[in-house]
């Protein structure tokens, strides 16, 4: 298809989550305690892996860069949530639309390499212990996410240059609370069927293609730390640290497959699973990460109590 410069539509129209007005403060009071939940806990643990030394490990300091991935990711879709829930017409510019997609799919995609790299990182420190602080040194890990933020960066790119280039001249409704390629996809007039082909490929195959490998590989750590390491703590600590990267795994690319590893219809659960990947997820990683760790929940404890006693000073 030719690239079409005239677009004659300049807004979408969000059906949002409800209709009802009882509905939407519900779900307003849930939505809005998620969100002050998640950024002041991800900002404890990103000064927390900052000013604590004894978090210096590559472990913490990729953890603070997913805890940072976290706060942008739920700031993309929750704040115009929020304020679409008190307004009667919930509008979006093209414009707007598109910068969503974008970020939406830029931080999504790097959060994911990030937890390839964290799978890497517990892989070093499992199967090649001795020379661990050689090989996950503080350049590499520095490399690694910056190769993370890259890859999401060219990933979005992608999906945007497929959506700018698609003629919109007719319907604008967009039937969730924001911009996604799969809702944008179907109102466009225009055959789309080569465009959702590179986009299922390039965001549904990558997910399932790095979430088999991701859970093979934690399960080959999971298989060697049973068999050849003697019960201890250090051992039980490497295996709950695997347990809660599984989880965040399995919780990450669930919904990523969903949504992008099929055709572009419209299901019942689709309004679902987004509020789940949107808004539930990135509450859930800081959860997971400090209640199975003791020694940063340990430490978070001590910069609030610091932060406290500097305060009554």
């Amino acid at each position: 298809m030719e690239p079409v410069n005239d677009t004659t539509v300049t807004e979408f129209v969000l059906t949002g989550l409800s209709q009802t007005r009882e509905v939407q403060l519900v779900l307003f009071v849930i939505f809005l305690s998620f969100y002050l939940f998640i950024l002041p806990v991800n900002i404890l643990i990103i000064c927390t892996v900052r000013f604590d030394p004894h978090l210096s490990s590559p472990m913490y300091f990729l953890l603070a860069n997913l805890a940072f991935l976290d706060i942008w990711y739920s700031s993309i879709t929750a704040p115009k949530m929020l304020v679409d829930f008190f307004v009667e017409r919930k509008m979006i510019s093209f414009g707007g639309c598109i910068a969503q997609l974008f970020f939406l799919h830029f931080v999504g995609a790097s959060e994911m390499f990030l937890l390839t790299v964290m799978a890497f990182d517990r892989y070093a420190a499992i199967c090649r212990p001795l020379h661990y602080a050689t090989i996950m040194n503080r350049r590499l890990c520095c490399v690694l996410v910056a190769l993370s933020w890259t890859g999401g960066f060219i990933h979005s790119i992608i999906q945007v240059a497929l959506i700018v280039r698609l003629p919109f001249c007719g319907p604008n409704e967009l039937d969730n609370y924001f911009c996604d390629i799969t809702q944008v996809v179907r109102i466009a007039c225009a055959n789309t069927f080569r465009e959702e082909l590179v986009m299922i490929f390039s965001s549904g195959l990558i997910s399932v293609v790095c979430f088999i490998a991701l859970l093979m590989s934690y399960a080959f750590l999971l298989a060697m730390l049973k068999k050849h390491s003697s019960s201890g703590e250090s051992t039980s600590r490497a295996i709950s640290t695997c347990y809660s990267h599984i989880t965040i795994v399995v919780l990450m690319f669930g919904p990523s497959i969903y949504i992008y590893a099929r055709p572009f219809d419209s299901f019942s659960l689709d309004k679902v699973v987004s509020v789940f990947h949107t808004v539930i997820f990135p509450l859930l990683n800081p959860i997971i990460y400090t209640l199975r760790n003791k020694e940063i929940k340990a430490a978070m404890k001590k910069l609030v109590n610091r932060c406290i006693f500097c305060k009554e000073k």
